[in-house]
């Protein structure tokens, strides 16, 4: 699947973020001001910054998770910052996946159905569905003996394994990931590589955190440094 977008993929523009401290008096924290990022179909646009900078606070805006406090964002058109949860929701089943260094999945599903869940919201066959499953899992390399166990008794390298597979299982015209290469070894890492480059090749517009600066020197077409955006003053 190609996907052809008119201008940026992902456009951030003057976005600004506070947190307000319910514990001390309702104070609020300004975290990040006049936030700037553009990503364009076939980019891979990696967030670079001291820890707190606001890495993965940027992501989560963009994936609608936290609100902004001003500013915009749009994925594919749709303005995340003004969207009601129901447009949120479909421009995560449609349009934007996300792959999460953290499991975050329901008790006793199996991973087979946790791989195969994205594609059976869009209205695929449960057969085809979990065939497509089967075969990401085991691209990912993860035993089959563990496919119709629930992913939440898995070790860190085996969590992350499902949770890449589940993000891939779909060709998103638009991806966010949150450090993909962590807790892997060096063949599975390999693997993460290849699925990026696919989806750049497919014409997915990517922005991830990377810490791991071999993957992100051969996976990203340019940096931004968030740091220049990073603010800490309380209101």
């Amino acid at each position: 699947m190609n996907f052809v977008q008119d201008g940026p993929m992902i456009q951030v523009t003057n976005l600004s973020k506070t947190f307000t401290l319910h514990n001390q008096g309702a104070a609020e924290i300004a975290v990040m001001e006049g936030a700037d990022l553009s990503v364009a179909a076939a980019e891979c646009v990696a967030l670079v910054g001291v820890s707190g900078a606001g890495k993965s606070t940027l992501m989560r805006m963009i994936y609608g998770n936290y609100l902004a406090a001003s500013g915009t964002i749009t994925v594919g058109g749709l303005d995340v910052t003004q969207a009601a949860p129901r447009e949120i929701l479909s421009l995560r089943r449609v349009t934007l996946g996300y792959v999460s260094q953290f499991l975050r999945v329901v008790p006793r599903v199996p991973t087979l159905d946790v791989v195969a869940e994205p594609l059976l919201t869009l209205g695929v066959d449960v057969t085809e569905a979990r065939d497509r499953a089967k075969a990401m899992l085991d691209r990912v390399n993860l035993p089959e003996r563990l496919w119709g166990l629930s992913p939440t008794t898995f070790s860190g390298g085996e969590q992350q394994r499902v949770n890449v597979a589940r993000g891939f299982i779909h060709a998103y015209p638009a991806l966010l990931l949150d450090e993909p290469t962590a807790s892997l070894d060096g063949a599975n890492r390999e693997v993460v590589l290849s699925l990026i480059e696919e989806a750049k090749a497919r014409g997915a517009a990517i922005v991830g955190i990377f810490h791991d600066e071999e993957a992100r020197d051969r996976v990203c077409d340019r940096q931004i440094d968030v740091s220049a955006f990073a603010r800490r003053r309380a209101a």
